[in-house]
């Protein structure tokens, strides 16, 4: 096997290399990352005893690849806190926790009466039709527009920053679009999954993702710091690719600063948008497929204050905001309730989301306007009246891949026309699935892919 170039230095490009270099030590893997530090969308930034998640703050516990990723880079996963179980939406001026059980479902506020038992129908809603369907068409035929707006659209916030009347359930939630295509039903599904799981000893099932959230002491940063070590100077940071060219054999990769590296194979892990631009000599259909992947802007707002300063309540994971409520924020994670080490003794960390695909313009306010619109907010859900000691925020101007109808027949498309393309290959969070778990398991399944071919 000849060398392998891999472009882009986030989760995604970073474990290939190591799911690579696991299974052949001994091939040449060079990673090309365009900005001077790798990791992407994950860093950890430690300023005045506070830990700031710029982005990504965990993954779940529930699928095993990036639990033995952690183990194989001698780093000890640490689940988040009891607190953190206790979830809130606000809605009708006020903040309510999110049901955990379906009793306390039933005699929770924050859906009517009406609204309550409207899901109930569920188990009798009709089949939904085999075309793409929207997330909000779903949750309003199923779930009756209540639920809707008050438990899916905030759902959709916050995993995706996106707006479920664009969203596609079967790119965003395959598992909720496979429950209903095999049972007729969610409820019923469910049920008959978790007689299953019984009568075998397995943990019970959700239509939802499960899990615990996780991350490590020192915030998700340690996962990158630690694979950075291990690959040396295969990362080369710093080195933005511009554009690739065929050759008789192989690949060439052409650099900002003039330079060309040759490889015999080739991997984009680098965000859709950056991967259209280094296909357009390439491929012309191919850079224009991608580039219809939209990004949203996001913006994270951190504020850390005196704990005696805060009279509400902190215990819990945080809350997220329908859009019915028209508030200027996604949503805020008490981030120094879920984890330990986020903030300094004596004091509270709490980490706002502001913009999405509904609102991108004012995620991209300059700083002074962004913590004035966060302060404002908790201001009016929380009662937070007192300006905050430490601030810090991280604007992601294209921010989180959106999975919007038709994006399965996008990646059909993609496909297609990577086949007149020998070993070149593209992988990232643009394509099936935006999580760190999605990352880490589709870089082993393409190491494996790779691989397979090469004995193949």
């Amino acid at each position: 096997m000849g060398r392998i170039v891999i472009v882009g230095g986030g989760i995604s490009g970073l474990s290939l290399a190591y799911a690579i270099l696991e299974r052949e030590p001994s091939v040449e893997v060079i990673i090309f990352e365009s900005e001077k530090r790798p990791g992407g969308k994950i860093w950890t930034e430690k300023a005045n005893g506070f830990l700031c998640e710029s982005g990504v703050n965990g993954f779940l516990d529930n699928k095993p690849k990036t639990i033995e990723l952690s183990l194989k880079l001698l780093l000890n996963p640490l689940k988040s806190s009891d607190a953190a179980r206790k979830r809130y939406i606000f809605s009708d001026k006020s903040l309510h926790l999110l049901p955990e059980s379906p009793v306390s479902f039933f005699s929770s506020n924050l859906l009517s009466l009406y609204g309550r038992l409207r899901i109930l129908y569920e188990i009798l809603a009709p089949k939904g039709a085999d075309n793409e369907e929207t997330l909000a068409d779903f949750a309003k035929r199923r779930l009756g527009k209540e639920a809707y707006e008050k438990l899916i659209d905030p759902l959709a916030s916050g995993i995706y920053a996106g707006n479920p009347e664009a969203l596609s359930l079967r790119s965003c939630f395959p598992r909720i679009y496979e429950l209903e295509k095999k049972y007729g039903s969610l409820i019923k599904g469910m049920i008959k999954l978790n007689k299953e799981a019984k009568k075998t000893g397995k943990p019970e099932v959700s239509a939802g993702p499960g899990g615990v959230l996780t991350s490590f002491y020192n915030g998700m940063g340690m996962i990158i710091d630690s694979l950075k070590s291990f690959l040396g100077e295969r990362l080369r940071v710093g080195n933005k690719v511009v554009s690739v060219e065929k050759k008789s054999k192989g690949y060439a990769v052409h650099l900002s600063d003039g330079s060309i590296v040759e490889s015999e194979i080739l991997i984009i892990a680098s965000p859709a948008y950056a991967a259209s631009e280094m296909l357009k000599n390439l491929d012309k259909g191919l850079s224009s497929i991608v580039a219809e992947i939209p990004y949203p802007s996001v913006s994270v707002v951190c504020f850390g204050y005196k704990k005696e300063r805060i009279a509400h309540n902190l215990n819990g994971f945080g809350f997220l905001i329908p859009y019915r409520e028209h508030r200027r924020i996604l949503g805020t994670l008490w981030d120094s309730s879920i984890f330990p080490n986020r903030a300094p003794e004596g004091y509270v960390l709490l980490r706002s989301m502001v913009g999405g695909a509904r609102a991108s313009e004012i995620a991209m306010q300059d700083d002074a306007r962004l913590v004035d619109t966060v302060a404002e907010e908790l201001k009016n859900i929380m009662d937070i009246r007192v300006q905050p000691d430490f601030v810090r925020v991280y604007r992601h101007e294209k921010a989180i891949p959106q999975y919007n109808t038709g994006h399965s027949s996008k990646l059909k498309t993609i496909d297609e026309l990577l086949l007149k393309h020998k070993d070149i290959y593209l992988t990232g969070n643009a394509y099936k699935g935006i999580g760190v778990n999605d990352c880490i398991e589709n870089s082993y399944k393409l190491a494996e892919r790779i691989f397979g071919k090469e004995g193949g």
